[in-house]
């Protein structure tokens, strides 16, 4: 891909982040509840103290000049003040975001590991019971909800055979302190083995959750491709010339199967931090989605924007890199 294509892209993406963020703003304003009413709750104030915190909270302008001082504001790296927390939004969403990316990535490795292998035996065992086994499971996977199938897993391995825990990242005891802010890393550049153990435990149930969905999606999309790989004339040629069925199929069916299915795992892995919401809910995960959660009940406009922007920005740049991606991957393919 040329310079200028690239560059052409990249200038398309502007449009529908100015989208995201208009449509984000409007929906946060008409949203019932006042965040100053939140804020004051059950204290007395006199009416010049609460207009005194609407402006100095910037709610006394009106909404037109407050999006577009936010939008000014943004392009510049600065997403204001949290309204809960009085300290800027960056900082806020830059402590939390280690932890969802570190749950997003091992639910990233949990779906490649589980969906390919399972993808490759439905398509060799073609209408098997394996086979109809798998697609009903990918079926259920994409079906069930996460905060309901994330309830079942809490209840079946932390509420009844207590093997692991309920919520959080890590023990009290197994605490360290943190270099990288991603616990499964910095336990092992610490040399606590415990302590990585301890926080491996805590995020298997909200992994598996999370990934579920993606293993799903990814399991069909390389059936579904192996098939058509296997379909083709090179594959029986390799065939007919005595090549061993394995190596027909680890050496040229699958380089080329696995072209679809990477594309669909860069943008399926935007989705992730989509679905982490309710995850990080139902597991108590001090993550991004969960710190999202809270302030859309806080009315806590700023950081809600700004987090909702990040969203937006990472599901954008996903889905361009998977183009790219692609055109790597098959030459063919022009963008």
């Amino acid at each position: 891909m040329s310079l200028g294509k690239l560059i052409e892209r990249l200038i398309q993406l502007i449009p529908v982040l100015l989208g995201v963020s208009l449509i984000v703003f409007v929906m946060m304003a008409l949203t019932p509840g006042d965040p100053v009413q939140i804020m004051i709750g059950d204290q007395a104030v006199t009416p010049e103290q609460e207009a005194a915190m609407r402006r100095d909270l910037g709610l006394d302008r009106p909404m037109v000049e407050r999006f577009f001082v936010f939008l000014g504001n943004a392009v510049q790296g600065d997403f204001g003040q949290s309204f809960y927390h009085r300290r800027p939004v960056f900082d806020v969403i830059a402590e939390r975001l280690p932890a969802t990316i570190e749950l997003s990535l091992v639910a990233l490795i949990v779906a490649l590991v589980t969906s390919i292998p399972l993808g490759v035996l439905a398509a060799i065992r073609k209408n098997s019971i394996f086979d109809r086994i798998a697609t009903v499971g990918s079926l259920l996977g994409v079906s069930l909800p996460g905060f309901w199938f994330g309830i079942l897993l809490l209840m079946l391995f932390a509420v009844h055979l207590h093997i692991l825990p309920v919520s959080g990242r890590i023990g009290y005891s197994a605490e360290i302190e943190p270099i990288t802010h991603m616990l499964l890393i910095d336990t092992l550049l610490r040399g606590r083995f415990d302590a990585f153990l301890d926080a491996l435990s805590h995020i298997i149930l909200p992994a598996i959750t999370l990934g579920l969905p993606m293993t799903a999606i990814l399991m069909r999309v390389t059936r579904t491709s192996m098939l058509e790989v296997m379909r083709q004339d090179y594959v029986t040629f390799a065939e007919a010339k005595g090549l061993s069925r394995r190596r027909v199929i680890f050496r040229h069916a699958l380089k080329n199967a696995l072209i679809p299915t990477v594309s669909v795992a860069a943008i399926e892995t935007g989705s992730l931090l989509g679905g982490n919401m309710i995850v990080e809910t139902v597991f108590g995960w001090p993550g991004l989605g969960r710190l999202v959660v809270e302030s859309i009940f806080l009315r806590n406009y700023p950081l809600v924007q700004a987090a909702v922007l990040f969203y937006a920005v990472t599901y954008v740049l996903l889905n361009f890199l998977a183009d790219i991606l692609y055109t790597v991957l098959n030459p063919r393919v022009k963008l």
